[in-house]
């Protein structure tokens, strides 16, 4: 108990190190250019302790759960033998994490209002609903597509360079003929995807295969799946605005 209680605390501290740099920042610009005192400063450091104890129990959380949990399940999967379930939850993996992200809840909700208010869809609550969940399912889709075509990537040995490559041509070549609106919501898009949730899992998930595969290095094919993450949605939300 001991040694978890020093390792919890070493990783408290390590977070707080993290955070410093952005509190001086924000104190400099407040105190030394903008010369104002901070608003609600009891309420502020009474965030900022929150919030570094809450990025501490999150970091805490994936080295107990999220990362042990995504390569267990890729390893066992990849023993099976079994192709059909490891793309199957390969897919379900990108799909589930994409749709509970927080950040793409977000920015589906925003660019819903934008729309509405541009006049491209309905300002009713209804309208703004269906088209922000209709963005999300279609993130969410993309990405499991991607993680899908990762693990094939890591199969097969294909190279992640040429591969990307090529996917980017697809981004520039459909972002000449995809509407003004929607082009800055999909390069969002494949930010947003690759944020608190789906990280830690899909990179699990990459480095726990390349593991188990025999003639596979987990740090040349393990990695590449966020990349493919962040990607995907780009294409599919660039056409989702020319077919929507």
């Amino acid at each position: 108990m001991s040694n978890r209680l020093l390792a919890f605390g070493s990783l408290l501290l390590g977070t707080a190190r993290d955070v410093l740099p952005i509190v001086l920042v924000v104190a400099f610009f407040q105190l030394a250019v903008l010369q104002q005192p901070f608003p609600n400063l009891g309420q502020t450091l009474t965030g900022l302790v929150i919030v570094v104890i809450g990025l501490t129990l999150f970091l805490q959380g994936l080295e107990m759960a999220l990362f042990p949990i995504g390569e267990f399940l890729a390893g066992a999967l990849a023993r099976k033998g079994s192709l059909v379930w490891l793309l199957l939850f390969s897919f379900g993996l990108g799909f589930g994490t994409t749709v509970a992200e927080p950040s793409l809840i977000a920015v589906g909700d925003e660019a819903a209002r934008v729309m509405a208010e541009g006049g491209f869809i309905g300002s009713d609550p209804e309208a703004m609903n269906t088209y922000a969940l209709a963005l999300r399912y279609t993130v969410a889709v993309s990405v499991g597509l991607a993680i899908v075509t990762g693990v094939f990537r890591i199969l097969k040995g294909w190279p992640l360079h040429w591969i990307m490559i090529g996917g980017y041509v697809v981004v520039q070549a459909l972002t000449v003929v995809a509407p003004e609106e929607i082009i800055g919501i999909a390069y969002d898009s494949g930010g947003v995807t690759t944020s608190t949730v789906t990280v830690p899992l899909v990179t699990a998930l990459g480095v726990g295969l390349a593991t188990v595969i025999k003639g596979r290095n987990p740090a040349i094919d393990g990695f590449g799946l966020i990349a493919f993450a962040s990607l995907s949605p780009m294409i599919f939300v660039l056409i989702f605005g020319m077919v929507f």
